[in-house]
């Protein structure tokens, strides 16, 4: 009965901080909510076609700079936005679903993805949500596609599957299909032999400047690491949750391991769920 009783106790402790964690991201949400309804009080309400005339501008820069075909970035932006009609888009000015990692200095959207309450990155500006995105495809895994031609938007597109951009078999169709129903092929652009070789070289003097920091750049963390959650007890103490880690709390509150270890004068690093943690020197 006691076994019973402790695991009933274990599980509803659970639920306790998850339902406590949810309240405080829907809080968070709220409140960037009511800063894009103050900022844009008429929001725009686009039609596909009209997404694509007022976004065409900055795919065609972004293609430009980088060999990323305007075609296949309008595409992505129309599939992953809804047209810009999704709440990141509407809200955190999200067309492309990045996710914050610890170099970001902005606020964050939480909502569910991949996990629960995954953080999404808020910007300013739609456009910055383009350029984020052309940054976000400067890396390794997809130094290939800036061989291609910028007018290569079928290479491009199943190039994008294949170096793992999207799960889902059917992206590269997906991609293609919006592609020719809206004609974005037209917005693509040749080069020259030389005009190629020059936006090669300087895309994959970036791609490799970034390796060494590919996993701070691009691996997506809990929280913001700007905006961490406040809800701590008497502004101090962090309640150990299902998933921590000590690494995990040091990382949402700016504090090293051992630092984190010394306040709490640990000997380890095992901690336990609803154990209370001085997260503030």
């Amino acid at each position: 009965m006691s076994k019973y009783k402790s695991l009933l106790c274990f599980v509803i402790s659970i639920a306790f901080f998850s339902s406590c964690k949810t309240r405080q991201y829907a809080k968070n949400n709220k409140q960037i909510e009511k800063t894009a309804k103050k900022d844009n009080p008429n929001p725009i309400s686009y039609t596909t076609l009209s997404y694509i005339e007022a976004f065409k501008g900055i795919a065609i820069e972004e293609m430009n700079k980088y060999g990323i075909p305007a075609s296949i970035t309008l595409a992505q932006g129309i599939l992953e936005s809804g047209s810009g009609s999704s709440d990141l888009a509407q809200y955190a000015n999200n067309h492309f679903g990045i996710k914050c990692t610890s170099d970001w200095k902005g606020k964050a959207y939480y909502k569910d993805d991949d996990q629960k309450n995954d953080c999404f990155r808020v910007y300013k500006d739609p456009r910055e949500s383009y350029k984020d995105h052309s940054e976000f495809l400067k890396r390794k895994r997809y130094a290939s596609l800036f061989e291609l031609d910028k007018n290569d938007y079928r290479n491009w597109a199943l190039g994008l599957k294949n170096a793992g951009y999207a799960t889902n078999p059917k992206y590269p169709d997906l991609l293609i299909n919006l592609i020719e129903k809206y004609q974005l092929h037209q917005y693509d652009q040749t080069e020259s032999e030389r005009e190629k070789l020059a936006r090669e070289d300087k895309v994959f003097k970036e791609i490799n400047a970034n390796i060494p920091n590919e996993k701070k750049l691009y691996t997506p963390v809990p929280v913001a690491p700007k905006d961490p959650p406040k809800d701590l007890e008497n502004g101090k103490y962090y309640t150990v949750q299902q998933g921590d880690t000590l690494y995990k709390i040091s990382q949402l509150y700016k504090i090293m391991v051992d630092d984190l270890k010394a306040l709490n004068q640990l000997s380890d690093n095992n901690i336990k769920i609803g154990q209370k943690l001085l997260v503030v020197k």
